[in-house]
């Protein structure tokens, strides 16, 4: 592969392993436009009516299927890809996101200016949900490498960017929709096209500058720990054995939990802000909320996972549920009583719990399963998010329509849903308890094995 081969990205004597994050981040900082994607809905469902929905428009459930279908392909691509982006490196895993990412914003834009919604779903759910997944799980597993030192605050690094791209996509959207809106559209479509040039030219830094350790690097004064550590294991499980053991599975819950119960929220936000507070929250109020919520969600993933470093990460992973099931049962209360700062400060905490969790749980894999296939593991974990993508939004936008259906205000319409999400918690909790270390029985012998280490 010339240019895009691993052995050109190995990194020279005395690099500075800190030149490698802004990498990480470029492409983060892109791909993480997913969680901005509410600030579309309203004007997807007037792209006929223009300054209300017209009978041929599309509606808010129809549309919630595009975030959905971008998070099952994450998910589905990082879990096939994960063996492909470790053997090839990131450099190829990068360039192949950027492309993915890039081209299906002009796919979408397509299929938005002939008001056809499968090429939207196509686009950005599809070919778009690719470049996603293959771009999340690109620096995961090279910055732990980078960082043995730190895994949780490495992880929280590479991952941090995802959680603040609705920081910069949700303004970035707002203004171009407000550019390129007339009398006869709402500026969506030419939205798209400038956004999918932007994000592949800033995800190319991200490609021509990554660097991956020597095969014998270590961080100078760094040395591996030799005493044994509760839930912490030197030796290391492949990939195929990881997936058949029960602490897998046990943490596939734990992240499914933690993300049905943020993704829902996170993929109407700038709606449901509007509809608990009509008249009070302006759309550009709303897309503010979600530029809020992005910062808290990437705040939370650097702070989160690099507190796990020292309190441990099932402890930090039962914080999450414990205080996240509390603040699920506020939200409700705190629309009855009109406070906007409650609401406000509720989903902020559990947004950075929520991004927190993304961020800690490749960490919590490395410790669980060693560092030999960590990236490939991750990439099969993130098969939960997939179904927390579809779980998450099927919950908040279909059971909002059976209470509005039922004569419901749509301001007192989410109170369900929320509850529901204190009591997928609650679960999570007891999954995550459940975790203990692995037995040894799986750990990975290379005189048994002719498996390729990564």
């Amino acid at each position: 592969m010339g240019f895009f081969a691993r052995e050109r990205t190995v990194a020279p004597a005395g690099y500075n392993r800190w030149l490698v994050p802004p990498a990480a981040l470029s492409i983060h900082l892109c791909i993480g436009q997913a969680y901005a994607f509410s600030v579309f809905n309203g004007p997807l469902t007037k792209l006929i009516g223009v300054t209300a929905p017209a009978p041929d428009d599309w509606t808010l459930p129809e549309l919630g299927w595009i975030f959905s279908l971008a998070i099952v392909f994450l998910g589905l691509s990082a879990a096939f890809g994960g063996r492909w982006v470790e053997s090839g490196g990131p450099r190829r895993a990068m360039f192949l996101s950027a492309c993915c990412f890039g081209g299906g914003f002009l796919v979408a834009s397509l299929g938005i200016h002939t008001h056809m919604l499968w090429l939207v779903y196509l686009g950005y759910g599809v070919i778009g949900g690719i470049g996603l997944g293959i771009g999340y799980i690109s620096p995961v597993s090279t910055l732990i490498k980078w960082f043995p030192d730190r895994p949780g605050m490495a992880t929280g690094l590479a991952i941090m960017g995802f959680g603040g791209g609705a920081m910069i996509g949700s303004p970035l959207a707002v203004e171009l929709m407000k550019h390129f809106a007339s009398p006869s559209s709402v500026g969506v479509g030419e939205a798209f096209i400038v956004m999918g040039i932007v994000y592949f030219a800033m995800m190319m830094f991200g490609v021509l500058t990554v660097r991956v350790p020597a095969a014998d690097w270590k961080p100078a004064g760094y040395v591996p720990s030799t005493v044994p550590q509760k839930l912490i294991t030197n030796a290391n499980v492949h990939v195929d054995t990881a997936i058949r053991t029960p602490q897998f599975w046990l943490l596939w819950a734990v992240l499914c939990l933690n993300v049905t119960a943020g993704i829902g929220v996170l993929g109407q936000a700038s709606v449901m802000s509007q509809e608990m507070f009509p008249g009070v929250i302006t759309p550009t109020a709303a897309a503010g909320f979600v530029g809020l919520l992005s910062l808290f969600n990437m705040a939370g993933r650097f702070l989160w996972s690099s507190t796990s470093d020292f309190i441990g990460r099932k402890t930090t992973y039962a914080i999450y549920f414990a205080l996240g099931v509390v603040l699920y049962a506020i939200v409700p209360w705190a629309g009855q009583i009109g406070s906007i700062a409650l609401f406000v400060a509720c989903y902020a905490v559990i947004l950075s719990m929520y991004g927190g969790g993304f961020a800690t749980v490749p960490a919590y894999l490395r410790d669980m399963f060693g560092t030999m296939h960590v990236g490939a593991i991750h990439g099969r974990l993130l098969t939960a998010w997939s179904a927390a993508g579809i779980l998450g939004p099927v919950l908040v936008n279909y059971i909002r329509q059976y209470q509005v259906d039922r004569g419901v205000p749509a301001s007192a319409a989410y109170s369900e849903t929320m509850y529901i999400m204190a009591g997928l918690l609650v679960i999570g909790f007891i999954c995550n308890a459940l975790v203990t270390a692995v037995d040894s029985r799986h750990h990975y012998r290379a005189e048994l094995s002719a498996a390729p280490a990564e």
